[in-house]
């Protein structure tokens, strides 16, 4: 398929990632969840038959890292400049449409991103949005990046999403509005919110075993509402 995808994120180190965990996990805990949601995510990206897999990364690449991705480096001080730099960058190298994710979806699925593509690919949008819980974005995509379509827009605020959305409508751009509304993972509720829609996942897996150990943070489950509920128990 004539298109890419771009995952941009931090490398899984403690202190550096997923600090808002912090408490009730620690952070290397903390930064365990952040691997898994990457891996996750990660492998749902692979799976897209696109012409190239990008990621775009703060941070060295580890053993974490699959094979078919070209790495890039993050470019600029704030995410506004950090995600107008990864999609100019990756359409220099590759003139094709792009779809941009983060790693605080693990949730994602192949065939979303696929469902995102494809109108920017086959030309029947300009720009592909998908819109998160807490008011901003979770997807991204374009047809042809222009860092004034990015530039200046608040990053993490309740409005992020809006202002995004309507850099697109004033830019007369065609958007194909992504058909879910997915919750990024900052908090711990919202680990164990995303945790319960993915049971086997790696990212689910990671909390049950950290919410397992006996020498776990004490009140940890009191702090994750409803944690672990049912989707979370290891099924037979």
């Amino acid at each position: 398929m004539a298109g890419q995808v771009v995952v941009i994120a931090k490398a899984p180190v403690p202190g550096r990632v997923k600090t808002r965990l912090t408490p009730p996990f620690s952070p290397r805990q903390a930064a365990e969840l952040a691997a898994a949601a990457l891996a996750d995510t990660l492998e749902a990206a692979g799976r897209v038959p696109a012409a190239r897999h990008v990621l775009a990364l703060d941070g060295a690449p580890g053993r974490w890292l699959p094979a078919g991705f070209d790495v890039i480096r993050q470019q600029g001080r704030g995410l506004d400049q950090r995600i107008a730099a990864a999609l100019s960058e990756a359409y220099a190298r590759l003139p094709v449409p792009i779809v941009l994710i983060g790693m605080d979806t693990p949730q994602v699925t192949a065939q979303l991103l696929e469902s995102a593509i494809r109108p920017l690919a086959d030309n029947t949008a300009d720009a592909a949005f998908g819109p998160a819980d807490d008011g901003g974005f979770w997807l991204l995509g374009l047809r042809r990046p222009d860092p004034r379509l990015m530039l200046g827009v608040p990053m993490s605020a309740a409005d992020t999403g809006t202002v995004q959305l309507a850099r697109l409508a004033n830019a007369e751009l065609r958007v194909h509005h992504m058909p879910c509304r997915l919750v990024d993972v900052d908090t711990a509720a919202d680990a164990a919110a995303v945790a319960g829609e993915i049971p086997h996942s790696r990212f689910a897996a990671t909390l049950r075993a950290m919410l397992a150990q006996p020498d776990s943070q004490p009140g940890l489950t009191t702090l994750l509402p409803g944690c672990p509920p049912a989707a979370l128990q290891r099924q037979a």
